[in-house]
């Protein structure tokens, strides 16, 4: 069994549906396939529930009802046949009606989330009337609302996953072919809920530690993960292999192509994880499993919307305790903590949630002296840095010699290197490093 996800541009017009299709055809072999909503349609689904929330409900209906159009638009291109196409209008207008419904209520916020969920349910019903109208391929549609769901501290609940996926699939001993919806899930009340933004690869991830999967592939419209963000540097190319641990630290620390929650499923049961590009399947993508190689720094990322937070106190000199009840004031205000350093007097640390801050400083003041710096990014660098022989450090500080460092940490990863920056010198520093640690000279 293999489970292979596809975003949203990869599913994002008729044309590009054709092209998945070709792409999971293996009659020989099982495979899940997940999808995520077509590009564009859960920001318009944003929109639409902004606008019920605001009350104004005539524009709400209004755009939904140009959204219908536009799916009506795709099936009939995707599926000229008549009938074939009447037939996926016919569900994809199921699904309308449940939207229209909702406008002509007060919206909450368990209506919000059925509202968000309608993206996979359109994509994946116009999929499979093209694999089964079109194409004479047999392909079983499993709903992810009969199987996924959320435990009561609404994280994904394993087991019942495990169990319910495996019943579904049981239904179809002789299927080669599952077609299901990235993204979408119960919670523990039974309502329709979501994984959050980026959830379709955590979909991926859980379904594949669920059906014990070989292999689990997600494809987007980026050859892999990078070795560094190339929205703002030129000439980044693609991490052939990573190391789970690699992956989730870049993952967490901004690599966009991958959700931060999707490589821990997998590695609990050390299930591969293949990055791959729809536009250029042929490309070897990156390679996500146990191994990793001897680079000392493989890939750059950054996180931007960092606050820095500085208590400096007499009080903490040899004091028992103290860091222990710095951490309680943001365990109460359930805050974490992206990275700390420490001296003799003072503690650092940055967070990425300002929500709760007036009440955390508020609380930190009653310790010694509080500063706070906003605008911060973690600059993080991911490699073997298990042992320090190689002089990764001093490349990383001579690349940022001319660049205002705020925080480091290292040591407390034996993959990471983090550096705090200001947010308006992260361009400047991730071609810096791009420069210092990835350009090798041209050999005359």
């Amino acid at each position: 069994m293999k489970v292979l996800k596809f975003g949203g541009t990869s599913v994002g017009s008729a044309q590009r549906m054709r092209e998945v299709a070709e792409l999971i055809y293996a009659p020989q072999e099982r495979r899940i396939v997940v999808l995520s909503a077509m590009s564009g349609t859960t920001n318009t689904l944003v929109e639409i529930a902004g606008l019920l929330y605001a009350g104004d409900v005539t524009a709400a209906t209004a755009r939904t009802e140009i959204m219908r159009q536009g799916y009506h638009m795709v099936a009939r291109e995707l599926l000229p046949e008549a009938e074939a196409a009447a037939s996926a209008i016919k569900d994809l207008d199921v699904v309308f009606r449940t939207m229209f419904d909702l406008t002509r209520q007060p919206l909450s916020g368990s209506g919000e989330r059925l509202i968000l969920a309608q993206g996979e349910l359109l994509s994946t019903s116009l999929f499979q009337h093209y694999l089964t109208r079109i194409l004479h391929r047999n392909a079983v549609l499993l709903p992810a609302l009969d199987f996924m769901r959320l435990d009561q501290n609404e994280e994904p609940d394993a087991a019942y996953i495990r169990e319910h996926l495996a019943a579904q699939l049981a239904n179809h001993p002789e299927q080669t072919l599952f077609i299901t919806q990235g993204y979408i899930c119960r919670n523990a009340q039974g309502k329709v809920d979501n994984l959050k933004r980026g959830g379709s690869d955590y979909s991926a991830s859980l379904i594949g530690e669920a059906a014990d999967a070989e292999e689990i592939q997600i494809w987007t419209d980026i050859d892999g993960l990078h070795n560094n963000d190339p929205r703002v540097v030129e000439g980044t190319y693609p991490i052939r292999e990573l190391s789970f641990d690699e992956a989730a630290e870049l993952a967490y620390f901004g690599a966009k192509i991958l959700h931060p929650s999707s490589i821990l499923p997998a590695a609990r049961h050390e299930i591969p994880v293949r990055l791959l590009n729809t536009m250029q399947p042929e490309a070897p993508g990156t390679l996500i499993s146990t191994r990793t190689g001897n680079e000392p720094i493989k890939a750059v990322a950054a996180k931007d919307g960092l606050v820095a937070i500085k208590i400096k106190s007499s009080r903490m000199l040899l004091a028992h305790g103290f860091l222990h009840s710095v951490f309680e004031v943001f365990e109460r205000h359930r805050t974490s903590i992206d990275m700390i350093t420490t001296s003799e007097v003072a503690v650092s640390l940055t967070i990425d949630d300002a929500t709760h801050l007036p009440q955390i400083l508020e609380e930190l003041r009653s310790f010694g002296t509080v500063e706070v710096d906003e605008n911060q990014t973690i600059i993080c660098l991911v490699g073997n840095l298990i042992q320090e022989t190689n002089g990764a450090a001093r490349l990383v500080f001579n690349a940022l010699q001319d660049v205002p460092l705020r925080m480091i940490s290292y040591g407390g990863s034996p993959n990471n290197i983090s550096l705090l920056v200001h947010t308006s010198d992260k361009t400047r520093a991730l071609k810096a490093l791009n420069a210092g640690l990835f350009q090798r000279p041209v050999l005359a």
